[in-house]
């Protein structure tokens, strides 16, 4: 493998946003015995900074102990409505014939770099039969604290000891729908493919310094162009 693409999750590759407001209802509840009144939007944000700030306009005094309770009951709680997923949500226009037209490059691995935890970024996944294009053991996930610029370098790492190669900025490609998404590529030296599927204008996009900004999904070639002309074969480790 020689090349390196990390996908962000929501509004990218999937919409699921009713069943995760539900979760978020139901982990609140769970950690705190009080209704949820109100939910921040995510913005291509980490599960980690959305609970904080959930708990904070909500009231509630945050503790050590209040990050991974509610990051648990938030897996349990979507586990639990994970059926309701294909239903209720989608996945974006194109994104499976996406995903499967850069996993037919040659030596490209796929994975996510994404704010959502590890097991609801599967189910999201999962509902849509996107997940068996990804390797979910070497991306970045909600649960882990760092920034987002840092979590791709950690995903570079975990991807150079799986397959024994040099990921970096030269062969590491980020595709996202947030001016955040963008940031973090910059930030970390890699490629930066924006899709305007999101909440960000795709002028704002193109201010955040992302290389190539689309419309959607929908055009698999025009993907895979922009792919493999923003990266070069990476070094043997």
């Amino acid at each position: 493998m020689n090349r390196l693409v990390l996908w962000n999750v929501d509004l990218t590759l999937v919409d699921v946003s009713i069943v995760t407001r539900d979760a978020y209802a139901d982990a609140f509840r769970q950690v705190t015995g009080r209704p949820l009144v109100k939910l921040t939007q995510h913005n291509g944000r980490p599960d980690s900074e959305i609970v904080f700030e959930t708990l904070a306009i909500n009231g509630v005094v945050a503790s050590d102990e209040h990050l991974p309770e509610f990051l648990d009951a938030l897996a349990e709680a979507f586990g639990a409505r994970r059926r309701r997923l294909a239903k209720e949500g989608r996945a974006m226009p194109g994104a499976k014939d996406a995903l499967k037209a850069v996993a037919r490059l040659g030596g490209t691995v796929q994975s996510v770099l994404t704010g959502t935890i590890r097991s609801n970024a599967v189910h999201k996944l999962t509902a849509f039969g996107l997940d068996r294009y990804v390797d979910f053991e070497i991306g970045g996930y909600g649960e882990e604290v760092y920034p987002k610029a840092s979590l791709l370098q950690v995903a570079q790492g975990r991807a150079g000891r799986r397959h024994g190669a040099v990921f970096d900025g030269s062969n590491t490609v980020l595709i996202g729908d947030s001016a955040r998404d963008v940031q973090a590529a910059r930030i970390a030296g890699a490629s930066m493919i924006a899709v305007a599927t999101g909440r960000s204008l795709p002028a704002e996009l193109h201010e955040a310094g992302a290389d190539v900004v689309l419309p959607d999904l929908s055009d698999p070639a025009r993907l895979v162009e922009a792919v493999t002309r923003l990266t070069v074969p990476a070094r043997t480790g």
